[in-house]
């Protein structure tokens, strides 16, 4: 595991064990959002693909997403290792909601200086809109990724539920 994919659905913890396997394996983590969202308004960075070539071409990464559409195969074909966080709605939305809340009543900074609002709960952009109606087609999209042969020469780790996935944390070196 040298150049690490962690992907699953909003909320399911993508950032959180890729941070943490990249601290253990001492691989370089990337977070997507603060990749993709530079600066305020939500502003999109407009030199995304070219950042992405940069890190994918290092030896040793690990990146917490799927990718946008126009990294997604970017990504797939120099990861090594892609871990699937397959977490059922009931597991996620309690997690991204609870963030969601902390995050809009502290006010606190996220991706390009932005912050959730009160008033960006109403947007189907909002994590929780997103999380919810997004679930069924990312994991489709996942599904149909690990098998597709273009894909092949990755290892994928399929994680149906926490403990499964604490297990296998635990397990590392």
């Amino acid at each position: 595991m040298e150049r690490i994919l962690v992907v699953g659905a909003t909320g399911a913890g993508k950032s959180t064990l890729a941070r943490s396997v990249g601290e253990r394996l001492k691989v370089p983590y990337h977070e997507m959002d603060a990749l993709y969202f530079t600066g305020p308004g939500w502003a999109v960075n407009e030199h995304l693909t070219d950042d992405v070539l940069r890190l994918t071409a290092e030896p040793r990464w690990i990146i917490d997403s799927i990718g946008s559409p126009e990294v997604r195969d970017l990504l797939w074909e120099s990861a090594d290792t892609v871990l699937w966080l397959d977490y059922g709605r009931g597991v996620i939305m309690p997690r991204v909601l609870r963030r969601s809340l902390r995050r809009t009543v502290t006010r606190e900074r996220v991706f390009g200086g932005n912050r959730e609002t009160w008033a960006g709960w109403l947007s189907r952009e909002h994590p929780a809109w997103w999380a919810w109606s997004q679930h069924a087609g990312r994991r489709s999209e996942i599904a149909r990724r690990t098998n597709d042969p273009r894909f092949a020469p990755l290892s994928a780790l399929r994680f149906a539920h926490p403990r499964e996935t604490a297990a296998w944390f635990a397990s590392l070196g």
